[in-house]
């Protein structure tokens, strides 16, 4: 079930979704009867949310927000929404938030998001003059009275979350509106057009879509979708995650003079891959540190029984911030917000979810902190990205667990190899950084009739 109370109907993929919500999809093709449904299924979603937040999935004191009740005023002046559905999304559209605001001193840009993570993240990481709240669920009178309270100007909505109510909102209200940052695979394209004038509406909420590229593009256009252009994808823009001075240093300090490898973002599944990994290479490599930042840190301690059972010692940071000693084998960094910090500690970076069938985490960051990337078979989340590294040399597809062991090996023990790579990702990540130009310019129509000025 996605982050929202309701079946959401994602421009991206279903393929994981249940059974339930696949028919749900082709039941609910008519926007009069979606609306007509989801006006009664207010009991239902309260009960939905009151379990996601028993499981920690909610915020408990912000859940009003999923109402549509606002937790703060609106501030005077034009104001720009940004909508993106979790962690990856708002990452990317933060480069665009800053520019925004730098080129409008009046302006306030709402940004929402529909998970406990993202609204963490967005908390530490957004400017002055950016308000976060989560996206209301898609019931009609939560729509209502979250439109009715901001009154946004404008409206930007990333790449992967459609909600008929809320783009229906937009649309009654006539406010202007962009697809930032949109893909469309030949998979969702196809289950598409087969509802031509369903998706047509929805997406006729947008006078503008940008497409990270061609491909995205022309089958956006096939769809109805207006205004389209291929600017790439805003990943790329978007600033490598921080690190704390305060953090590095020690963490530095604990890892001097030994082979560190970090599986990032790490799914169900691949953590027992990294434990046969570092089993595979420990008597090769002395001190070997294998590092696990597991994409959702409240699975930290199930990782570090896995490990404890696999006969590695096993350290987990969690909130006391500790630091693995050499008698460590494994390094479970449970904590928020601390990603880049393991980026820049280790030089050979695995992608999580792309062991499993998820589509893999977003290579861009640590190809642009300089460190040797490797990924598994299953990154179509990341298709065009990743056939830009591996043409240039910057990362390393591999197939299974073996084939991981043997390149990690290779990578800590020759510094060329590791080099080379790290050159080609620097190649492309730098050769792409001006993409925030190129989306700006080509939002600055949209953004001209909403009275917000740009420097594009």
């Amino acid at each position: 079930m996605p982050p929202g109370a309701l079946p959401v109907f994602r421009i991206r993929r279903t393929g994981n979704a249940p059974v339930v919500v696949r028919l749900l999809f082709r039941a609910l093709m008519l926007q009069s009867l979606y609306r007509g449904l989801t006006t009664v299924a207010g009991p239902a979603v309260r009960l939905y949310l009151d379990r996601r937040r028993a499981a920690g999935k909610e915020d408990p004191v912000r859940q009003a927000e999923r109402f549509g009740t606002p937790s703060r005023p609106r501030p005077a002046g034009p104001l720009v929404w940004i909508h993106a559905a979790s962690v990856g999304e708002a990452n990317s559209v933060l480069v665009l938030i800053g520019r925004l605001l730098d080129d409008a001193s009046d302006l306030t840009v709402l940004m929402t998001t529909g998970t406990v993570t993202s609204a963490e993240l967005m908390g530490r990481r957004l400017p002055e003059r950016a308000i976060h709240q989560y996206v209301p669920v898609d019931l009609p009178d939560a729509v209502d009275r979250f439109l009715d309270h901001w009154r946004p100007d404008a409206v930007l909505w990333t790449e992967s979350e459609i909600w008929p109510n809320l783009l229906a909102g937009i649309r009654a209200r006539a406010i202007p509106a962009a697809l930032v940052n949109a893909r469309m695979s030949e998979r969702s394209f196809a289950r598409w057009r087969n509802a031509p004038r369903f998706v047509g509406g929805l997406l006729s909420t947008f006078q503008i879509t940008l497409a990270q590229t061609e491909g995205d593009a022309e089958r956006l256009r096939r769809l109805g979708a207006a205004g389209v252009a291929s600017v790439g994808n805003l990943k790329f823009s978007a600033e490598p995650p921080p690190a704390a001075a305060a953090a590095m240093e020690p963490l530095r300090a604990a890892l001097a003079g030994r082979p560190v490898w970090l599986l990032a973002s790490s799914h169900p599944g691949e953590e027992d891959i990294a434990a046969a990994v570092h089993a595979a290479l420990a008597p090769a490599l002395p001190g070997l540190l294998t590092i696990i930042v597991p994409r959702h840190a409240h699975r930290g301690e199930a990782v570090a029984e896995l490990m404890g059972a696999r006969g590695l010692p096993v350290l987990r940071r969690t909130d006391s911030h500790l630091l693995p000693g050499p008698e460590h084998a494994v390094y479970v960094a449970d904590t928020m917000g601390e990603l880049g910090l393991f980026y820049r500690a280790a030089p050979v970076v695995c992608m999580g979810g792309s062991f499993i069938p998820h589509g893999g985490q977003n290579p861009v960051e640590p190809a642009q902190l300089g460190c040797a990337v490797i990924y598994g078979p299953h990154m179509f989340n990341f298709g065009e990205i990743t056939h830009m590294l591996e043409a240039a040399g910057g990362a390393l597809p591999v197939a299974d667990g073996e084939a991981l062991a043997r390149e990690i090996r290779r990578l800590l023990t020759d510094d060329h190899a590791r080099d080379r790579i790290v050159a080609g990702a620097a190649r492309v990540t730098a050769d792409n950084r001006r993409i925030i130009d190129r989306a700006l310019a080509a939002l600055s129509p949209l953004l001209d009739t909403a009275g917000i000025p740009t420097a594009a």
